[in-house]
């Protein structure tokens, strides 16, 4: 399966990896690599729900040491898409 790309950008070592955390922890039926960094997290693009995002968030906080709390007023903007989240945990991890 080729790698996806949006205006023949790449994802990065961390969306790949945090790609593959989304893949892990819900069982999704794709692969790491075939999910678009740009996409929507909800509705039409991954089409993940907000219980989803929770199990995602205790991943992210266990493996790189910080917490995404829910009532944060930038949750809209982190989980937007791969590249977002990607963003926020590179300047926000411990790990």
């Amino acid at each position: 399966m080729s790698q996806i790309t949006l205006g023949g950008v790449a994802p990065s070592t961390l969306e790949l990896e945090l790609a593959q955390l989304f893949v892990d922890a819900l069982n999704l039926e794709t692969t790491a690599q075939a999910i678009d960094p740009e996409a929507p997290l909800f509705g039409e693009g991954l089409g993940l729900d907000s219980i989803d995002i929770l199990e995602v968030a205790l991943e992210i906080s266990q493996r790189y040491g910080f917490q995404l709390r829910s009532d944060d007023e930038n949750n809209q903007r982190i989980f937007r898409n791969l590249r977002s989240l990607a963003a926020h945990v590179a300047q926000h991890r411990t790990k």
